[in-house]
């Protein structure tokens, strides 16, 4: 599975995985359960999205952003598995949280931003179980953040 090629079918770039800037580490491995710590939409170092949907945040740059954050995260998955996808069997789980105003009922839809990308990228293994939340607020001010449960070999 070439991800790098998949994503730039897609207009995408597979990012260097990520480093903590935190007191957290951006992955952690237990038996056959990798779990990604939360992903926010940084492209070339700098958040592509912040503040709450939708009034500083449209719609549609709130799915953009949750699609970049799964791009980080596969970023991060190929770190966590030094690059060897063949040993990525599905992602399990997403949680993703979006930074809303009190009104804005639909999480969901930009959620939807990153399911779609990992169901383009990945296939059958992209399918996932998700959650949507709505939040006041997220680090650095992101627009959304999402976290990844994936099963691997």
């Amino acid at each position: 599975m070439n991800i790098k090629e998949k994503l730039a079918e897609l207009g995408y770039e597979l990012p260097a995985p990520p480093k903590a800037v935190a007191a957290y580490v951006p992955w952690q491995i237990s038996g056959n359960t990798l779990t990604l710590s939360g992903q926010i939409p940084m492209k070339d170092g700098q958040l592509t999205a912040t503040g709450q949907i939708p009034s500083r945040c449209s719609l549609e740059d709130a799915q953009a952003a949750a699609a970049q954050c799964a791009v980080n995260g596969l970023a991060a998955i190929a770190g966590a598995l030094d690059n060897d996808w063949n040993r990525l069997v599905k992602i399990v789980r997403l949680g993703v949280f979006v930074s809303s105003d009190a009104n804005f009922s639909e999480q969901h839809l930009v959620a939807n931003g990153a399911s779609e990308l990992l169901a383009k990228a990945l296939g059958d293994k992209g399918i996932h179980a998700r959650s949507a939340v709505g939040v006041s607020a997220l680090p650095l001010d992101a627009a959304v953040e999402v976290e990844f449960t994936v099963e691997i070999k």
